[in-house]
């Protein structure tokens, strides 16, 4: 069976981030993986353009109502009119999680993936824990690579 991969990022992010999320796509494709992302923009978009142009394929979990304003660079967009809830779908059908950069809705992801259990969850980028003890969540593997982290969702 084709591994599945979500790549869960903010639709707004640095250049850094673009550009590190369209080398997880390209190297995800690469691999052949398939790629499940949000289906917007920042992260998500720059992802699926990396798949896309290495020939991969990349479904977005689309948060709308139509498919208006989903990433051209998609395969195939699953229209969920769920918003945010959306984000859970997304985890659910992944057999590995890569978060590149952060923002709230990176988190709830994240979150979801660890409650989940039972699959790799890696970040490339993003919030680490600071304040009472700091380090790291448990169980999140944090990498500073794209090849880092496809290789940790990938085995």
């Amino acid at each position: 069976m084709t591994v599945q991969v979500a790549v869960c990022g903010p639709g707004e992010c640095s250049d850094e981030d673009a550009a590190a999320a369209r080398r997880v796509g390209e190297l995800l494709a690469a691999r052949g993986a398939v790629v499940i992302c949000g289906g917007g923009g920042g992260v998500m978009t720059a992802v699926a353009a990396g798949a896309r142009a290495a020939g991969g394929l990349v479904i977005g979990v689309w948060p709308g109502d139509s498919r208006e304003g989903a990433s051209p660079d998609l395969s195939a967009t699953i229209v969920t009119g769920m918003g945010e809830a959306r984000n859970a779908v997304i985890v659910r059908s992944a057999d590995a999680v890569i978060s590149v950069g952060g923002s709230w809705g990176t988190l709830s992801e994240v979150a979801l993936a660890m409650r989940r259990g039972g699959i790799p969850v890696v970040a490339l980028g993003g919030w680490r824990v600071v304040g009472a003890g700091g380090g790291d969540v448990p169980g999140v593997r944090h990498v500073a690579t794209p090849e880092e982290a496809v290789a940790a969702a990938l085995g």
